[in-house]
């Protein structure tokens, strides 16, 4: 990497909740040790989440005009701060940040960060297919024409953008997402039952804990549902959702309104202490439709869980099934109920699981290991001659 300090500009949608947003706040101290000076330009100020912790920690944040006068607002920190990289994240900001590098000689960088155009999407009550049709055509336009280069956090993101946007692949470098395991903590005894007792629960339940917003995408009706058929049989059975409300949040009101589900599935809304939340678990339950990576499965194989998902691209990547994570066809309650048992019955199992789920994190997913990859990939982005069709186009 050169010797030369460089300036990268991220643009994203905002500091909320999101695993994007929690990998940039996460990335900035690297960045500051490495000497690369960070600025970052969001669209939208966020009430939840990490936003006023990244401003308490005096990062270099601009809030850019709302709708088309994004574009001008972000334009003009360009020419003001003359980055090395722009670094985009999420549609929206992606699409602001290509168009308002037209006529700059910074290096465009967009983080693929999920699979948005899976045919499973199309399933998603809210997604109606001629919207959708649009976005991808505005992204893969302005992604082909106006993007250098592109960063994807597993290599399943990475296919799905191949097959669904037509990307080149050599223009796209996998960098698994990490977390600060001083952040998240070890795992331990004491600590299990610390976290118990702050929720409320008892030494004995048994606990299964699932983090992620109340939305399609992330299949907690089907977690709900298995659930409901093991009440009669597990008495101590206790479910912990974790998240934030969102689309699906009146579905899963109504699918909790008996009275044995209400006593033994709480939504918890969004939590600022999940790494407690995931230390009072037996086991993490990831009935995701589709993902990017899952930064909530990387934080539970930090604590120690054993994994219960439904068997989708990137979560296959990113577990080692039949080792730490059991993997079941997606969208199945009955399958999911019963991979939940296995785990809940069997001590020795879950004990096993656990350790690998930490030796995972450890040796592929810590915050150090993704900084210094990415690090690295701005070093050689900065260094390396823009495409000349980019160019061309700018």
């Amino acid at each position: 990497m050169s010797k030369r300090q460089l300036k990268v500009l991220f643009v994203i949608d905002g500091l909320g909740t999101g695993g994007a947003e929690r990998s940039l706040a996460e990335l900035l101290p690297g960045l500051a040790e490495a000497d690369i000076t960070a600025i970052i330009a969001c669209l939208h100020r966020r009430s939840e989440g990490i936003e006023s912790s990244v401003l308490a920690r005096g990062a270099d944040v601009r809030f850019l005009p709302r709708g088309p006068a994004s574009i001008f607002g972000l334009r003009r920190i360009i020419a003001q701060e003359r980055p090395d990289l722009i670094h985009t994240t999420i549609l929206a900001a992606s699409v602001v940040g290509r168009l308002a590098s037209i006529g700059s000689p910074a290096t465009v960088l967009t983080s693929l960060v999920n699979t948005p155009y899976a045919p499973v999407r199309r399933q998603d009550p809210r997604v109606r297919p001629l919207a959708l049709s649009a976005v991808r055509l505005l992204d893969t336009l302005t992604a082909r024409t106006l993007c250098d280069h592109f960063h994807a956090i597993t290599g399943a993101v990475k296919l799905s953008a191949v097959e669904s946007m037509g990307l080149d692949p050599a223009r796209i470098t996998v960098v698994h997402r990490g977390r600060d395991p001083d952040r998240l903590g070890e795992p331990s005894h004491g600590r299990r039952l610390a976290a118990r007792h702050a929720l409320g629960l008892q030494a004995d339940d048994e606990v299964v804990v699932n983090v992620g917003r109340q939305e399609f995408q992330k299949g907690q009706r089907y977690l709900i549902q298995a659930v409901a058929s093991m009440l009669d049989r597990r008495p101590s059975l206790k479910v912990l959702l974790a998240g934030r409300t969102g689309a699906s949040s009146p579905e899963l009101d109504r699918l909790l309104d008996r009275p044995m589900l209400r006593e033994r599935v709480r939504l918890l809304g969004h939590r600022d202490d999940v790494p407690d939340v995931l230390a009072a678990a037996d086991v993490f339950a990831f009935p995701s439709l589709y993902e990017g990576l899952g930064g909530a499965l990387i934080e539970a194989m930090a604590l120690g869980l054993p994994i219960v998902a439904y068997d989708v691209p990137a979560v296959r990547e990113v577990v080692d099934a039949g080792e730490n994570a059991i993997l079941v066809a997606p969208g199945s309650t009955e399958e999911l109920a019963r991979a939940l048992d296995r785990v809940l019955d069997d001590a020795a199992t879950s004990v096993a699981f656990g350790r690998r789920s930490r030796q995972i994190f450890l040796e592929r997913f810590t915050l150090s290991r993704s900084t210094k990859s990415m690090i690295e990939l701005y070093g050689r982005l900065a260094e390396a001659p823009a495409r000349a069709a980019v160019a061309d186009a700018r």
